[in-house]
């Protein structure tokens, strides 16, 4: 799941960059990738691994 989300943010962080879209300094390019970079992170150290819905 974490690793979709970060998938998503550095779409946006292309888009925003791509396009040369003005956002103001909380939603620049880079800081949404390093978002991207922090949710990569914790997909990659295992959390959020238990959050399956089990039956």
């Amino acid at each position: 799941m974490l690793g979709i989300i970060a998938a998503v943010l550095f779409f946006f962080a292309f888009l925003i960059n791509a396009a040369e879209i003005g956002t103001n300094d909380v939603f620049s390019s880079t800081n949404v990738m390093l978002l991207g970079l922090m949710t990569l992170a914790l997909h990659v150290a295992g959390v959020g691994s238990g959050w399956a819905r089990r039956r």
